[in-house]
């Protein structure tokens, strides 16, 4: 060991150990023959060192090698000064291995509902971390949290000399990139000079040239990328992809990283039978001034369409805020240049469906304790995209406020508050308008046990309403009040056995209850229907006072729910392993209250009982999961509607799906299957599919096919997704993928496809760039 040097702050000890070692003491010590030097966390070893303590330099000269932590540097020679991690090495290989950071502006995300964001980050844990390989973008820093804290990355690669310019700062000259294990050269980056900043977490270059299996596929004359998965302003990899309605496209993204809390996204997409179209997305979240906001933008522009020789444009913009004080509010608006727009521009099922756009603004208080209140104005562009089947205009609310309160322990009693004002506005002018109040106050006294419980209710619902005709000369009145008293008397018990299935302990409960509703009947022919419905028939809904979704009609009623349900739990963990639940509801009485026109039938009953409802959800087998759910008619010894589905799930990256629905009673019979999947075809090919076909219309839904090959450091990922758009129209789409572990990814991301459309899919180990990947 050589003493520290006086003078200064204290310097930390040398160790030198060689064969061989010379010098003078304090002023030039050389070290031949399986020369090592240690310097608190630095491992310097080579054939010759030649060690200066006054200037805490060394050279090195033979199979130099440098350890500091877990980096390591290789070279034919090089010179240090080892505290301040300045110096050079020739002829040199390195590997570098990082921790990535806590992510500090985590927050859920949204998905916009443009097409051009079917491909843009949208993180489940917040904003993303795009890295870019292109044009010279500013600098911004931001811990990404779109990767698990404390995740490691690697990197390395070779370079003529490698410059060390102080802790975690190197300069390369003619230098290679890659995050592909030893030995593995599938891809890697070539720069005339390279800068690792590990302090930004920034790699930057020039000329740059991305090689794939020996093939350049990539140049630039500037590169920057991140070094572990952060955030940072700059072109984004192009994508490409092609599909029957719109041809072959490409789409260049720009990322800018405007603030920890705040970025956006530029999207140039080029449709080859279309033309161009820009895009862009601004998103932001804060906490200030005692409450927190956020909110997304996002806007696209087609000027002159080929094929519809229409500027085709659609905006989405999304804006929550909640403060201390107990006030908070959204904002959702949507809006889109025609009624194709959907169907023509995006490749998700989910926007292809849409005709309804919600434009809507709500205001909140709940700082009240028992009591809170909503304000809402609410409207919707009604998009028509398939003329055979009209998609019927809802009414605006301008506005609605809701009050809602209650006392759960007032004298004894649990009781409760509803009032709502609501206008009626409706876009089409031979429509009824007009203006409605609820108010509805209800008492209960429940009586509680560990085993059992009666909860005996009564309320009473008061409806206004003052309305305006199309007409002056329309006779029907235009004030009309309605009164109805409402009892119940809710009742259940809970019963618990050990029992064993399967050679496995469980705890099974058997668990009935009753549930009696008594309404009286009133005709409410005369009453407009503004935005009540029949509401679905399943087991949340029996126990419910109104077999009507909305208040223009109240039910009546004298009847009994009888249910009931069984579980397995697992004794140990607490979880549930299996639930069987049965139910029907007794009328005592014809149900006399209908909608009007078409709609009367669906709510008029025959019978003195309804459909028996059942249902079964859980585990069948350590790795089969099953649900099902049946509604049947007893009196007519028919199904009404059932959907059964099962999931194999043997192992990571393995899952089987098939399911069946039938309803032939909906407004737009059902009558299909579906299978799909994700499997190993070997070791590093698996292949991933779904086919989803309409047996009513004898046509597929849906149908994804693809093989994905996993190199460890890269994947290659194939897709070809054909959707049905409309009734008589569907549009195919292939996605080609290149994943380039721990830089990014080459042509068109399909995993957003692959997770919404196959449940249970994961992906793989090679890792997804965060900037496509949601």
């Amino acid at each position: 060991m050589l003493p520290p040097v006086s003078g200064g702050k204290e310097p930390r000890p040398v160790f030198l150990s060689a064969q061989r070692i010379s010098g003078v003491v304090n002023r030039e010590m050389m070290a031949e023959d399986a020369a090592e030097l240690r310097k608190a966390g630095t491992v310097l070893t080579a054939d010759r060192l030649t060690y200066w303590p006054v200037d805490d330099e060394v050279e090195a000269v033979g199979k130099v090698r440098i350890e500091q932590g877990e980096d390591v540097i290789s070279g034919s020679q090089g010179r240090l000064k080892i505290e301040d991690q300045v110096g050079f090495f020739d002829q040199a290989s390195y590997f570098v291995k990082r921790q990535s950071a806590p992510a500090v502006a985590a927050q859920d995300g949204k998905k916009s509902d443009l097409p051009w964001a079917d491909v843009q980050d949208e993180s489940t844990t917040g904003f993303a971390a795009p890295r870019v390989l292109g044009i010279k973008p500013g600098q911004t820093r931001l811990k990404s949290p779109t990767k698990p804290a404390n995740e490691l990355t690697e990197a390395r690669g070779e370079a003529e000399r490698i410059d060390l310019e102080g802790e975690n700062q190197y300069r390369l000259t003619s230098a290679t990139y890659t995050t592909c294990k030893p030995g593995n050269d599938d891809w890697y980056l070539s720069f005339s000079r390279l800068k690792l900043d590990y302090d930004n977490e920034v790699g930057t270059g020039d000329d740059a040239t991305v090689h794939f299996l020996g093939v350049p596929i990539l140049h630039s004359p500037w590169a920057s990328f991140s070094l572990n998965n952060e955030r940072k302003s700059g072109f984004l990899i192009p994508r490409y992809g092609s599909s029957s309605d719109n041809g072959l496209e490409l789409v260049v993204p720009y990322y800018w990283n405007i603030a920890p809390n705040m970025d956006a996204t530029l999207e140039s997409r080029i449709l080859s039978k279309r033309g161009f179209q820009l895009g862009s997305g601004f998103r932001y979240l804060n906490t200030a001034y005692g409450g927190t906001y956020r909110g997304e933008m996002f806007g696209e522009y087609l000027p002159h369409d080929r094929k519809t020789n229409t500027d085709r444009w659609g905006v989405v913009l999304n804006h929550s805020q909640t403060q201390a004080n107990g006030f908070s509010g959204t904002i959702n608006y949507s809006k889109v240049s025609d009624n194709d727009y959907y169907t023509d521009l995006s490749s998700q099922i989910t926007s292809t469906s849409k005709t309804q756009l919600l434009q809507q603004g709500v205001l909140s208080y709940g700082g009240g304790g028992w009591w809170n209140a909503t304000a809402n104005l609410q409207s919707f562009q009604t998009l028509q995209p398939d003329p055979k089947n009209p998609v019927a205009k809802p009414y605006r609310l301008l506005p609605q406020i809701t009050i809602n309160a209650r006392q759960p322990d007032l004298f004894s009693s649990d009781s409760a508050f509803f009032g709502q004002y609501t206008a009626f506005v409706h876009p089409d002018a031979d429509k009824v308008e007009g203006q409605r109040v609820v108010l509805q106050p209800e008492v209960s006294l429940p009586y509680v046990t560990p085993g059992w419980y009666v909860v005996p209710r009564i309320g009473v619902n008061f409806t206004q309403y003052s309305l305006s005709y199309p007409t002056s000369a329309n006779v029907l009145p235009t004030s009309i009040s309605r009164t109805l008293p409402i009892v119940s008397v809710d009742s259940g018990m809970t019963f618990e056995r050990s029992s064993n299935w399967f050679g496995r302990d469980y705890t099974q409960t058997l668990e009935p209850r009753l549930f009696y509703l008594s309404i009286p009947y009133q005709n409410q022919n005369n009453i407009p229907v503004f935005d009540t419905a029949l509401a679905d028939f399943n087991f949340a809904q029996i126990f419910a006072d109104n077999q009507f979704s909305g208040w223009d009609r109240i039910n009546n009623a004298n009847q009994l729910t009888a249910a009931v349900a069984s579980r397995l739990i697992d004794p140990s963990s607490g979880s549930e392993i299996m639930r069987a639940m049965v139910g029907e509801v007794f009328y005592f009485t014809d149900n006399r209250v209908v909608l009007p026109g078409a709609q009367a039938r669906t709510t008029d009953r025959k019978w003195d009982k309804s459909d028996l409802l059942a249902a079964f959800s859980g585990q069948l087998l350590p790795r089969l999961y099953a649900d099902a759910a049946v509604q049947f008619d007893i009196n007519d010894q028919r199904f009404q509607r059932y959907s059964l589905g099962t999931r194999y799930l043997p192992g990571p990256g393995k899952v089987l799906n098939a399911g069946y629905r039938y309803n032939v009673d909906a407004a737009t019979p059902i009558k299909e299957f579906d299978i799909s999947g994700q499997w190993p075809i070997n070791a590093r090919w698996q292949a991933v599919g779904r086919y989803n076909y309409s047996l009513i219309n004898s046509t597929p839904v849906e149908i994804i096919g693809g093989l994905e090959y996993n190199a460890g450091c890269w994947a290659l990922r194939t897709i070809v997704h054909r959707i049905q758009t409309t009734q008589a129209d569907s549009t195919t789409q292939f996605f080609v993928q290149l994943d380039l572990t721990g830089l990014s990814s080459v042509g068109t991301n399909p995993l957003t496809v692959l997770q919404r459309r196959i449940p249970g899919y994961t992906v793989g180990q090679a890792a997804t760039d965060p900037a496509l990947a949601e």
